[in-house]
């Protein structure tokens, strides 16, 4: 049987896959589980969502299951997922509920678990949780049944949280905000407007079912054209649940993940913030940003797609800024997941207080060219010990030497090997990724 839990919590599609029972299930028996380590009190969990319509229907199945367990709720209403992580903190709540499914269409959705502190949950954790599912021994009556409240200033709190987290105002800076009609519509413009910017608002008014809708950051062709049109000084994009932060320069180019760590990591090794002078990146990252950090002074530590493996790098390791190439970008001493909103703020601060141009400051790094092909193999579990593929990619790796690399990567989910490689020009790239893909799709 599949995992219920996947990279990033339970997710499909709402009201088939993710049907409001399945939600309240989860959501009691996390209630269960996170709060088992404490009975001196009641536990309190806070719950936010994104505006996708389903999000309405499943927030009722979540804090109906949080209740019934026997947990407080709180709910902050519609608010980015670092936003929710962050109030988990500092209420000192014993859970967090998020109701969203990042940057997916919008007829999935899915609900995202915070332990205490706001933190994400170790496998572990979530099989425990996916055990307790569908348990209702002990359930408590009358009075021990958990209350629902609103906490109606939630915004202003996290609001508040990412000024403090800015380390200086972005007076003179022209913006446009690409708000994904998610989670972030409302509180993006009004955190960056109060910190001094001059703010455009785009794609911002959510009506349930235009989330992601052709915007946000897995769409930047209006973001671009706003931010030439408007003669704005950069462009900013976030998905879904503005767990992700992608950037547009003031010519309309983008600026990926791996440029914002760049410009981000300079600023913190100048300003004594960048611990060990380390970025933790994930394998997908672009040769690019390794030869630019080497020749900054800054060590790269690698680890495995997803966010989730670059935060326990980070915290295990007591470091100070971690992501990946997609935007998701983490700043430990400030949240305890990515917050793009955080990332764009720390970024438009590098801005204004060095004015240079966002261009300009992405030029530290020179992404090499890329190529990604996803090859259909019959057993991938064989692609990765064949000796035929060990020597062609030994060979590719010994071509390219220091100007380009080679990944190998075999899908979680499906009979499939993605072929990355990275070369010093876009012919070369391609010309080795074909190569090793042939060797890959003939591998027995």
């Amino acid at each position: 049987m599949a995992r219920l839990f996947g990279t990033d919590g339970v997710r499909g599609l709402a009201n088939a896959d993710l049907t409001p029972e399945l939600a309240l299930s989860v959501a009691a028996s996390a209630a269960r589980v996170l709060a088992a380590h404490d009975r001196s009190h009641r536990p309190v969990a806070v719950v936010g969502r994104d505006p996708r319509a389903s999000g309405e229907m499943l927030q009722a199945a979540v804090c109906a299951g949080l209740a019934a367990a026997g947990a407080d709720v709180m709910q902050v209403g519609v608010l980015p997922t670092p936003g929710v992580a962050h109030l988990v903190g500092e209420l000192n709540a014993d859970l967090g509920v998020m109701i969203s499914a990042s940057h997916n269409p919008m007829p999935d959705n899915g609900v995202k678990l915070f332990a205490a502190g706001g933190h994400k949950l170790p496998d572990a954790i979530e099989d425990e949780i996916e055990a307790g599912i569908g348990v209702t021994d002990g359930r408590p009556t009358g009075a021990g049944v958990g209350r629902v409240y609103d906490i109606p200033d939630a915004a202003d709190r996290y609001v508040e949280h990412l000024l403090k987290a800015t380390p200086n105002r972005l007076d003179g800076l022209r913006v446009v905000v690409d708000c994904a009609n998610g989670a972030a519509w409302s509180v993006a413009p009004r955190a960056y407007r109060e910190a001094g910017a001059e703010v455009i608002a785009l794609h911002a008014l959510p009506d349930g079912e235009n989330i992601n809708d052709g915007c946000g950051s897995t769409h930047l062709d209006d973001l671009r054209a706003a931010v030439v049109a408007e003669g704005a000084d950069l462009g900013i994009a976030h998905d879904g649940d503005a767990d992700r932060c992608l950037a547009v320069d003031a010519t309309g180019a983008v600026v990926d993940g791996d440029q914002i760590m760049a410009v981000l990591a300079l600023a913190m090794k100048d300003a004594g913030e960048l611990v060990d002078d380390t970025l933790v990146i994930t394998v997908m990252s672009n040769l690019g940003l390794h030869l630019a950090m080497r020749e900054a002074g800054v060590a790269v530590r690698t680890t495995a797609v997803g966010d989730r493996y670059v935060l326990e790098e980070l915290r295990g390791s007591g470091l100070a800024l971690g992501g990946e190439q997609s935007g998701h970008v983490i700043i430990p001493g400030f949240a305890t997941t990515g917050d793009g909103l955080l990332t764009a703020m720390r970024l438009m601060a590098r801005v204004a207080a060095t004015g240079r141009p966002l261009a300009d400051l992405a030029s530290v790094m020179t992404k090499l060219p890329q190529v990604l092909i996803n090859v259909k193999v019959a057993d991938k579990a064989a692609v990765a010990v064949s000796p035929r593929v060990s020597a062609a990619v030994a060979e590719v790796e010994a071509e390219l030497g220091d100007t380009g690399r080679v990944l190998l990567r075999p899908s979680g989910t499906e009979q499939l090997v993605r072929v990355m490689v990275e070369a010093s020009t876009q012919e070369l790239a391609q010309a080795a990724a074909d190569r090793l893909a042939a060797v890959v799709a003939d591998a027995r």
